[in-house]
């Protein structure tokens, strides 16, 4: 097929048309994204510095809190930076590489998510070999199939919208750049396109969902030979990740399981997965695990202890 991309850039049309409320949101968005930055920085800082937090578990969670920081990062700055503008401009390279990005660093999550449900099903339903099961060298192996498998999805998605001609309009009905957006206003019949895109991220999306539904189900079945302090124990970790699928998938799945179409509630579902679960994450996984909680209060303890210590010596 041959390249026309007489299209050099792309005009968004944000969340909204509407200038008063569109600064409501620029004020809105900047706190949320504000969370996101200081909250998966202060647990990927905490379990860094912690010698307590070294289970495989929190060996995951701070690519996890990395990933959220990430991913909100590809398009959360430019939406905020949109909102005070008129006209909101992202050259082609620019919109292949959001959507890159965006596909890359959110499937990897997906895989992320993955193993963090296996390793709980490890660690509650065999818990005799947990250690030897999930060693460091799995674990990293783990992480490390989590970014291939992220990369090769996001490839073949941008592959796929790339090589097809835009010649105009260049008006995407969105704040970031998606495939279906992208597939709306290519030049050509995108029918298949549209079927191997949706297959690309179905597949992953149910295959990944069905792992996960399999394990806790599991986990929760073989709780009940657990005593009540270990059966408490296990469900408060479960129900964060649960919690955090649920989330996550959610809106994943009603975004991409479906033809390639696209609705007016998807820029609205997609505030969801990019902002509002980044910003969440951070609160469900510190509020609902006491490890995390005490390892941050000993480490804002030690900070202080710290500062203290350097005053004095400057003092004297």
């Amino acid at each position: 097929m041959e390249h026309v991309h007489n299209v050099s850039e792309f005009i968004l049309l944000g969340l909204s048309q509407d200038q008063e409320l569109e600064k409501v949101f620029f004020v809105l968005f900047l706190f949320f994204y504000i969370l996101i930055v200081f909250g998966n920085l202060l647990i990927i800082v905490t379990i860094k510095n912690s010698q307590n937090l070294n289970s495989p578990m929190y060996f995951f969670l701070v690519y996890l809190s990395f990933l959220d920081l990430s991913y909100s990062s590809v398009t959360a700055p430019k939406l905020i930076a949109d909102m005070l503008v008129k006209r909101k401009v992202i050259s082609f390279s620019g919109c292949m590489a959001q959507l890159f990005l965006m596909h890359f660093l959110s499937c990897t999550e997906v895989f992320i998510l993955t193993v963090m449900a296996y390793d709980r099903y490890i660690a509650i339903c065999k818990p005799l070999h947990y250690t030897t099961i999930m060693s460091k060298h799995v674990c990293n192996r783990m992480v490390v199939a989590s970014w291939v498998g992220g990369f090769i999805h996001s490839i073949t998605q941008t592959l796929l919208t790339f090589q097809l001609p835009f010649c105009g309009p260049n008006v995407i009905d969105h704040y970031f750049c998606d495939v279906y957006p992208l597939l709306k206003l290519a030049c050509t019949d995108v029918h298949i396109v549209g079927i191997l895109v949706v297959a690309n991220s179905g597949m992953i999306s149910i295959v990944c969902f069905f792992v996960l539904f399999v394990s806790y189900v599991v986990i929760l079945v073989s709780l009940r030979t657990h005593s009540s302090e270990g059966r408490i124990k296990a469900l408060s970790t479960c129900a964060s990740h649960i919690v955090v699928v649920v989330l996550f998938f959610g809106p994943c799945m009603f975004i991409y399981l479906r033809p390639s179409i696209t609705f007016s509630e998807d820029k609205m579902v997609s505030v969801f997965y990019t902002i509002i679960v980044p910003m969440l994450n951070p609160l469900i996984y510190t509020l609902r695990n006491e490890e995390v909680k005490s390892a941050m209060k000993k480490l804002w303890s030690r900070k202080l202890s710290l500062d203290r210590k350097q005053k004095i010596s400057w003092v004297e």
